[in-house]
């Protein structure tokens, strides 16, 4: 590869445009003089790790590290925004345990999210064990070191995203919550909401979430600096045990291990299931997700359910109601405690009229008939709410959640019929680029609209290059210099991690990766349920054109039986029945049958060691199971995608 060839590949320095507009933000509304959030984000340091790496026991692979976020400790450089820069330091710098209050602590930055340890009559009440088994571990250890060993007596999770759920197999054992020895308290439809989310949808979310949270960028100034939400994202080992006590209605009362707890539901907000808690005894607030020290995604990137936002105002609100005047202290489960009441309920009016204002005002430009996208370059916070640091776009962003406001109530349509139909990506960018005068002709200009600064015009021309003619190399790497500059001038972290994402992507392809699998842990917690609406979402409908079976199943661990039909492209399941001529009976463990429809058994396997058994056409069977896609956890995102018929 020559000089040229190997500079173009290479990560550039920010820009004269971008080093203007990152210095910008420290003469707009926020006070980098103001220490408060750092003070609150170093009270009560008890230790930490050190070094500050989380490895896995069986194989010694590291699943979470902050070592190389030490140059966090410098000022921030010209290819990184200033704001951003200093909530990356907050997040990364301030790592351990910590005392919130007397008997109520707080692991930080052994992941994405906080594990919460409340020191009950016996041993310790957990709030949310984090992404993996390891960092849970990890922090659990480092607790019992410092506090005194203690049994886990009942574990809280908040809600029903995987980083506050998956390595709850790190702090207990499944059999034990099975039984009901261990409370494992949850908001009503959890187990539905975190299987959906994680099951039916994993794939694309997983895939778009390696971009979202920067999962291959390099720890840098110039690449990885935060998710915005937290330090990183652990990639350790992941599970999911069912919980045995929901939480169905505000006000419901719990006592845990002597710990006592007021309960409100706050559903259909930052999650489809989650749930708020008071403690009286530590006159604390947990607030979950619902408030966090940025603003949060009303639409997260790597895709979910649009949220509510005008629900979210109501019900930060109703918080204030519930419990503002009993509170002394707020946490949550990403981030630093608020100490006091006076601060924590302006702060919590704050968050509520955050939300409030983006709803309301992205719904009165709607009204006023502008599409999502003028209601998002249009829309900006009032000074009272934009000067506040736990306001700005470190995680979630203005615009986007401006759209998502739109789209919650009107849709992706914005009522123009040129919309209504348009090409797919490859379709539209082969005749964009035809009427454009060809691809040259293109980047010259792009090259010139590079030069001023408008690198969102360039992203936007040369995808259509990119997406016409992926092999022009010239595009992509001019495509990914604007995108770089991009996300050095993001508040978002977010934002930032989707930008250079896409710049590695277009300068050195999809990394190759191997299939996608569920783990055994989180096959073992899945519901029969869910798993057959994930085995429905992975049928190949046009190969299983005309085909017509019915399969039924008896569970050998359960006792209970099921019919799993196919008819017309498509899979159909009925609990507790039986079909009067199957195709075929099978005789198996449920946990087997996850296993095998996972691809983490094999069927001859299984039948070689008497666990599975079918009777009739055992060939029909395995016609079905070469009728399921397997997903591959990484495709192209800012390249053309595989053809179809």
């Amino acid at each position: 590869m020559s000089d040229a060839a190997t500079a173009g590949m290479s990560q550039k320095d920010a820009s004269a445009a971008t080093a203007k507009a990152n210095a910008a933000v420290k003469s707009g509304v926020l006070d980098f003089s103001d220490q408060q959030s750092f003070e609150d984000a170093q009270r009560g340091f008890i230790a930490t790790l050190d070094p500050m790496t989380i490895t896995r026991e069986s194989d010694g692979k590291v699943t979470y590290d902050l070592e190389a976020s030490k140059f966090l400790a410098g000022d921030a450089p010209d290819h990184a925004n200033p704001s951003l820069w200093r909530q990356a330091q907050l997040n990364g710098l301030n790592h351990g345990l910590y005392e919130v209050v007397p008997g109520l602590y707080q692991v930080r930055s052994f992941d994405i999210a906080n594990m919460t340890l409340i020191k009950g009559e016996t041993g310790w009440v957990i709030i949310d064990p984090l992404t993996s088994s390891e960092s849970s571990a990890a922090a659990l250890a480092l607790a019992n070191k410092e506090l005194g060993e203690r049994p886990v007596s009942a574990v809280i999770i908040t809600h029903s995203h995987a980083d506050h759920f998956a390595g709850t197999l790190g702090v207990v054992d499944p059999a034990d919550v099975a039984s009901g020895k261990i409370p494992l308290v949850a908001p009503e439809g959890f187990t539905k909401e975190a299987l959906s989310e994680n099951v039916l949808a994993g794939p694309v979310m997983q895939r778009r979430a390696t971009y979202m949270y920067g999962n291959l960028l390099k720890p840098d100034p110039k690449g990885f600096l935060t998710t915005g939400l937290g330090a990183a994202l652990s990639m350790g080992s992941t599970g999911f045990v069912p919980p045995n006590d929901l939480i169905c209605t505000t006000g419901e009362t719990r006592v845990l291990d002597g710990i006592e707890i007021e309960f409100q539901m706050t559903p259909g907000t930052e999650a489809p299931a989650e749930m708020v808690f008071y403690f009286p005894q530590f006159k604390a607030l947990c607030m979950s997700e619902i408030t966090s020290h940025h603003l949060h995604n009303v639409y997260t990137p790597r895709g979910a359910q649009v949220r509510d936002a005008l629900a979210w105002s109501e019900q930060i609100q109703e918080s204030i109601d519930l419990f503002g005047d009993r509170l002394e202290v707020e946490f949550a489960s990403h981030h630093w405690p608020i100490w006091g009441r006076e601060r924590a309920v302006d702060y919590l009016k704050k968050q509520r009229d955050l939300y409030k204002y983006i709803h309301d005002q992205s719904l009165r430009l709607a009204n006023l008939g502008y599409n999502k996208e003028e209601v998002a370059e249009q829309l900006a916070l009032p000074p009272s709410l934009a000067k506040e640091f736990y306001n700005r776009d470190y995680y979630g962003a203005l615009a986007a959640n401006a759209k998502a406001v739109y789209v919650k109530y009107l849709g992706h349509f914005d009522g123009n019929p040129a919309n209504l139909f348009p090409h797919p990506p490859v379709a539209a960018a082969t005749r964009y680029v035809k009427f454009m005068g060809g691809a040259d002709n293109v980047i010259a200009q792009a090259r010139e609209s590079f030069e001023e600064g408008d690198y969102r015009w360039v992203a936007e021309v040369l995808n259509h290059v990119v997406m016409a003619d992926e092999t022009n190399q010239d595009a992509r790497l001019l495509l990914a210099d604007a995108h770089e500059q991009l996300g050095y001038q993001a508040e978002s972290g977010v934002w930032r991690n989707f930008y250079l994402s896409a710049a590695m992507e277009l300068r050195h392809g999809v990394p190759e990766s191997r299939p996608l699998q569920v783990s055994e842990g989180m096959a073992a917690g899945m519901p029969l349920e869910n798993l057959f609406q994930a085995m429905a979402v992975r049928l190949n409908g046009p190969k299983a054109d005309g085909k017509a079976y019915a399969f039924n199943f008896d569970f050998t661990d359960t006792g209970e039986k099921y019919t799993l039909t196919l008819g017309n492209c498509v899979l159909n399941t009925f609990p507790g029945r039986h079909d009067a001529n199957p195709t075929a009976t099978l005789r198996i463990s449920s946990l087997d049958f996850k296993l095998l429809m996972l691809r983490v058994r094999d069927a001859g396997d299984l039948m070689g060691d008497g666990r599975l058994v079918i009777e009739g056409d055992a060939l029909a069977f395995a016609d079905l199971g070469s009728l399921f896609d397997q997903f591959s956890p990484r495709w192209p995102i800012v390249t053309p995608r595989p053809a179809w018929d």
